[in-house]
């Protein structure tokens, strides 16, 4: 339904109150009259990005763990089973789930003996850029341009903000953190130049308000937490008369996006309200916004970007979900082993399996992004037929440090660009920067003819 006055609303709508910003998500009001679904499509068809790192490999990579299919399926093609995978959670989304097996992240190992040792202090900044970066402590740092920053330079520049980008991991250190290189490599897994890695956001109320009090000042900001009021109070009389001339299917979908926004405001005030106790904390010294349990943590992070996608806020999140060196322990695995600990599993049956649960209870976490996006519609579609997830490491087999045939999956459908249901086992010795590669011109960016250390695109359709 048209909007009621006949005349369009605009794409980019803003509602704003003290220290509040409020973008509309896509509505039918926003189709020009008499253009339609065509319209429609035309005006919102850009894929969204979503690319997360999860550090330190995974079980499956082991020269044990592959015999047992703990991460790739045994069979390539189409017809695989998840059933022994670490991927299981993903079987209800195996239609929008692309695995990609047996890729190398070459860059990330050392290039000269001095290197030797330095895999966890070079790996994360590797991952997107599938560059070897320079080894140094200071300030003279070099990577290069991360996959999710060439596309946001080329599709992210008509949104609000052009990209975001989150972390799970306490990441504020500063300086050189071992083996010659600056935390920053540690810390970034994006890269808007090969000398300019950009900040992460662990804090989910960092991250709202960057999504939502752009525009206000930091005493407007603050005076509106202070006062407990949701942001939603302060646009509460433009938003009124805004759905007053909507149909009743776009008032439907404010009322959908609207009760998403409150409902994470609200967790975010029960995290910080819980944090403030005094009660000993999981995580000392974190920020009082930051959940110390893990999935919950994850959960509104996720949430975060599935509002910012529907509004159109944003179009690119980079996402780290972990630290490489972290001795963190995820209880709800059914492991109480330290991740590191746990991911030097020695190559022992009993070992490798343990290690497995801790990738298996970080894989479940998607599941949740992937409900909440498909349960988004947007035009004739939903958001997640419009993302691309990407979920991998730039390590192998943590128990070696090696970079040889590492965990890389993609979900999505990316504007029916990807089928999934489909696992490809690249021939041996393929750079996971082919995969890449190949994702960005899925993406759109069909000029691009390298990326990384490629020596071609892997196609990532079905061939069989």
């Amino acid at each position: 339904m048209s909007f009621l006055t006949g005349k369009a609303l605009p794409r980019r709508t803003f509602l704003q109150g003290m220290g509040a910003t409020l973008a509309l998500p896509y509505l039918d009001a926003m189709i020009p009259a008499g253009r339609g679904a065509v319209a429609s499509t035309a005006a919102n068809d850009a894929t969204r990005l979503v690319a997360i790192e999860m550090v330190h490999g995974a079980a499956g990579c082991n020269e044990l763990g592959a015999t047992m299919n703990l991460w790739a399926p045994k069979d390539a093609g189409k017809a695989f089973d998840l059933s022994p995978s670490v991927l299981h959670s993903l079987e209800p989304y195996r239609d929008y789930l692309t695995i990609i097996s047996n890729t190398d992240v070459r860059n990330a190992e050392p290039a000269a003996p001095k290197e030797i040792g330095g895999d966890h202090f070079r790996s994360s900044a590797v991952y997107l850029t599938q560059t070897h970066p320079k080894q140094t402590e200071g300030s003279d740092i070099h990577a290069g341009i991360s996959l999710d920053q060439l596309y946001a330079r080329r599709f992210g520049q008509t949104t609000p903000i052009p990209s975001m980008q989150l972390c799970i991991e306490n990441v504020d250190q500063a300086g050189g953190c071992a083996y010659g290189y600056a935390c920053v490599y540690t810390d970034s897994i994006s890269w808007d130049s090969p000398t300019q890695p950009l900040p992460v956001i662990r804090d989910p109320r960092v991250a709202f308000e960057k999504l939502f009090g752009v525009g206000g000042t930091a005493e407007e900001r603050m005076m509106r937490r202070q006062s407990r009021r949701s942001i939603l109070d302060f646009v509460a009389k433009e938003m009124g008369s805004i759905k007053r001339n909507l149909g009743a299917p776009d008032q439907r979908r404010i009322e959908r996006y609207l009760e998403d926004i409150r409902e994470v405001e609200r967790r975010i005030q029960r995290v910080e309200a819980r944090n403030a106790t005094g009660e000993p904390r999981e995580l000392p010294g974190a920020p009082a916004g930051v959940p110390d349990s893990f999935s919950e943590h994850v959960a509104l992070m996720f949430d975060i970007q599935a509002i910012a996608f529907a509004a159109d806020i944003t179009r690119v999140f980079s996402f780290k979900m972990g630290r490489d060196g972290s001795s963190r322990t995820y209880p709800e695995s059914g492991s109480d082993k330290p991740f590191h600990p746990a991911s030097h599993h020695g190559g022992t049956a009993k070992g490798v399996k343990e290690f497995s649960l801790i990738n298996k209870y970080h894989v479940a976490q998607l599941p949740y992004f992937l409900d909440k996006l498909k349960s988004l519609s947007e035009g004739e579609g939903n958001l997640l037929d419009k993302t691309m997830i990407l979920y991998g490491s730039p390590m192998a087999d943590s128990n070696l440090h090696s970079h040889r045939r590492c965990p890389l999956i993609v979900l999505g459908h990316a504007n029916g660009k990807l089928p999934g249901n489909l696992h490809l086992k690249a021939p041996d010795g393929t750079p996971m920067a082919n995969a890449m590669l190949s994702m960005l011109q899925t993406l759109g960016m069909n000029d691009m003819n390298a990326f990384g250390d490629s020596t071609g695109a892997l196609p990532l359709t079905y061939h069989g």
